[in-house]
């Protein structure tokens, strides 16, 4: 698809979910490599926006009050969807791509001032009804992992190549940390928590990860976030004496965290993507969800294992905290018989 060199803004829409938003990071880095310059802004759901806001290539975050166009109940709901709307048309794009495909998406593309709005073809959208919203098309999905396949389809929308490996451009918020971040040890994030149970590893195989990451003279923090992830953590720690729990945390704080972690083991959840981005030493496990599709790959600090219907055994996990080890200076690796 033939696009001008002349860009001076574009609207990114991917609204949810943490894990998504994430891999579609790197985008805005191949945005700028193409049109030198460019402003990029991105229309997010309010609960992803912190995340977008530490990538510094982005100039405009614009949060959609989603929930509450489903559950507008009182003046205060009203006024924060006008605003928002106010603010996705306060700019002319040169061109909307939107890398999410259904109809609360298209509805952000079609109210965006824009030459152009750019949408997954029909067969490859969420929800089919989106597609009144586009004036143009991707091609075909490309067959490859969910991160890399958004570049593409970006690059063929506005007529560049993606080049390199995906470069994530985010920062940490600097945040005040709990004692139990700072001090002591080295440590390793055990992410056991997922909003979906198929994905879940045993509480009793987590516990026995823990215990040989002490032996290895590792500190085991345990985060959780809702409060049966708090009971599922604490379980953990019953198991595993000396891993610790975590306290409540913000997003940005559980970032900052990540930041300063010496390994992150976990399930396939968006916080683990955070890692990978973060460029943390880290594993992700696959319970009960496509690894080609959804693993984070294309660097050495990172590995996936397991896939659907094939959880990952002790043995890979721990051959693959072996490897990312070797590669970031973590840990020493166990020995061989």
């Amino acid at each position: 698809m033939y696009f001008p060199a002349n860009v001076k803004r574009i609207l990114i829409v991917k609204v949810t979910s943490l894990g998504d938003v994430i891999q579609t990071l790197p985008v805005v880095a191949d945005l700028h490599r193409a049109f030198p310059g460019v402003k990029v802004d991105w229309a997010v759901d309010e609960s992803c926006a912190e995340i977008v806001s530490w990538h510094p290539g982005v100039s405009a975050v614009l949060c959609a009050p989603l929930r509450r166009f489903k559950k507008m109940r009182n003046a205060g709901d009203l006024k924060a969807i006008s605003a928002s709307i106010g603010a996705l048309r306060r700019h002319r794009y040169d061109a909307v791509i939107d890398l999410h495909g259904v109809y609360k998406s298209a509805i952000i593309a079609a109210l965006a001032r824009a030459r152009r709005r750019v949408g997954y073809r029909t067969p490859d959208l969420g929800e089919t009804g989106a597609r009144f919203a586009y004036s143009h098309r991707f091609g075909p999905k490309p067959v490859c992992d969910a991160w890399h396949g958004m570049r593409i389809s970006a690059g063929e929308a506005l007529d560049y190549a993606p080049e390199g490996i995906a470069s994530y451009g985010i920062v940490a918020p600097d945040v005040s940390l709990p004692p139990i971040v700072t001090e002591g040890a080295p440590f390793v994030l055990l992410f056991h928590a997922t909003s979906n149970s198929d994905k879940k590893w045993p509480a009793d195989h987590w516990a026995e990860l823990a215990t040989r990451m002490m032996a290895r003279g590792l500190r085991v923090l345990l985060p959780w976030g809702s409060s049966s992830e708090h009971g599922d953590a604490q379980d953990i720690a019953a198991r595993a004496p000396g891993a610790l729990v975590l306290p409540a945390m913000s997003l940005g704080e559980l970032a900052a965290t990540i930041s300063r972690a010496a390994l992150v083991v976990g399930v396939d959840t968006g916080l683990v993507h955070l890692a990978h981005a973060l460029r943390r030493p880290t594993v992700m496990m696959f319970v009960a969800t496509s690894r080609a599709h959804f693993g984070i790959s294309g660097a050495p600090h990172s590995l996936s294992i397991g896939d659907a219907g094939a959880p990952p055994n002790m043995a890979d996990v721990l051959d693959a905290i072996d490897a990312v080890s070797l590669v970031g200076n973590v840990l020493p690796v166990r020995a061989v018989a």
